[in-house]
C-alpha cells in the first residue's frame, strides 16, 4: 500500500502580545457607536479581550464631568489599547501615548498610527518610523498601524516593534483586503504577531484574513456602523474562528478543471 505523503500543516500558536497570551484574535475598537452602553455590548458579544481606544477622542478620566469609556469597557475585564488615531506627526503621536500612559497608571502597550492625510487616511510612514523610535527608547511595547509594504513592515519589527498591523484597505472603507500578495509576505517574513487593521467590511473579509495566516484582525467601522452592530459583533467573533480553523486545517488545492466529488474506481456500473 503507498503511504500517504506527509502534509505540513501551520503549526498552532497562541496569540501572544506583550508577554500575555489571548484566546481571542479579534481586537476591536470603541468608536462611532450610538452610545456607550452600545459600545459595552459590542464588544462583550465580539468576545476580544482587546480593545483599541482613540486617547485623542475618547474619555478615559481626563474630563471627569463627562461619560468615562472605562465605566463599561472595564480595564479589569479587557486589555485596553490606547491609540493614536488623529496624529498627523510623531510630535503628535509620542505625546498622545504618554498621556495614555499618565491615564492608564503607567501602562506602556500603545498602537501607534500617524496617518498622511485626511482623505485616505494612509500611514505617514516617515512619521511613523520617527514616533516608534522614539517611544521605544521610551520604555514602550508598540504596536504599528502601517502601509503594506514588506520592507517597511521589517523596518518596524527591526526597530522593536511587537505587532505589525498593515492596513487591508483604507480606514473605516469596508474595502476588504485590497493587496493580499504584501500582506503574505509581511505574514511569511514576521517573527511578531501580524494583524490586518482597517478596511474590514464584513465577516467574510475578516474570514479571508485568517485564512491568509494573520494572528488577528483588528476593526471597528465594520461593526459600528452595521445595521445591527451587536449581531455584526457575534458574525466577527465566529468569522475569525472559522479563518483561524481554515488556515489550520489547510484548503484543497485548487485546479482548472472539475473533480467528481465521489471516486469512480470500483463502481459497479
Amino acid at each position: 500500500m503507498t503511504e500517504k505523503p506527509e502534509i505540513q500543516l501551520p503549526e498552532d500558536k497562541p496569540l501572544e502580545i506583550a508577554g500575555r497570551t489571548y484566546q481571542s484574535r479579534l481586537l476591536v475598537g470603541t468608536g462611532k457607536y450610538h452610545d456607550l452602553m452600545e459600545t459595552g455590548h459590542a464588544v462583550e458579544m465580539s468576545g476580544a479581550e482587546i480593545v483599541t481606544v482613540a486617547v485623542r477622542r475618547t474619555n478615559l478620566g481626563q474630563n471627569p464631568d463627562e461619560p468615562n469609556l472605562l465605566d463599561v469597557v472595564s480595564p479589569d475585564s479587557y486589555t485596553i489599547l490606547p491609540n493614536t488615531a488623529g496624529c498627523f506627526t510623531a510630535k503628535d503621536a509620542v505625546r498622545t501615548c504618554k498621556l495614555a500612559r499618565e491615564l492608564l497608571d503607567g501602562r506602556d502597550l500603545v498602537k501607534l498610527e500617524v496617518l498622511g492625510e485626511d482623505r485616505t487616511l494612509y500611514p505617514n510612514m516617515l512619521e511613523t518610523l520617527a514616533a516608534a523610535e522614539e517611544l521605544i527608547k521610551d520604555g514602550f511595547k508598540v504596536m504599528v498601524y502601517c502601509s503594506d509594504d514588506p520592507l517597511l513592515a521589517m523596518r518596524l519589527e527591526e526597530m522593536g516593534c511587537i505587532a505589525i498591523m498593515p492596513l487591508g484597505a483604507p480606514i473605516g472603507s469596508g474595502l476588504g483586503i485590497q493587496n493580499r500578495y504584501n500582506i503574505r509576505q509581511i505574514i511569511e517574513n514576521a517573527n511578531v504577531p501580524v494583524l490586518v487593521d482597517a478596511g474590514v467590511g464584513t465577516a467574510s473579509d475578516a474570514t479571508i484574513a485568517m485564512e491568509m495566516g494573520c494572528d488577528g484582525v483588528l476593526m471597528n467601522s465594520a461593526i459600528a456602523h452595521a445595521k445591527d452592530p451587536i449581531r455584526m459583533a457575534n458574525a466577527m467573533r465566529l468569522a475569525i474562528e472559522a479563518g483561524r480553523e481554515s488556515y489550520l486545517a489547510g484548503r484543497m488545492p485548487k485546479k482548472l478543471y472539475g473533480s467528481a466529488s465521489s471516486p469512480l474506481d470500483g463502481t459497479f456500473f
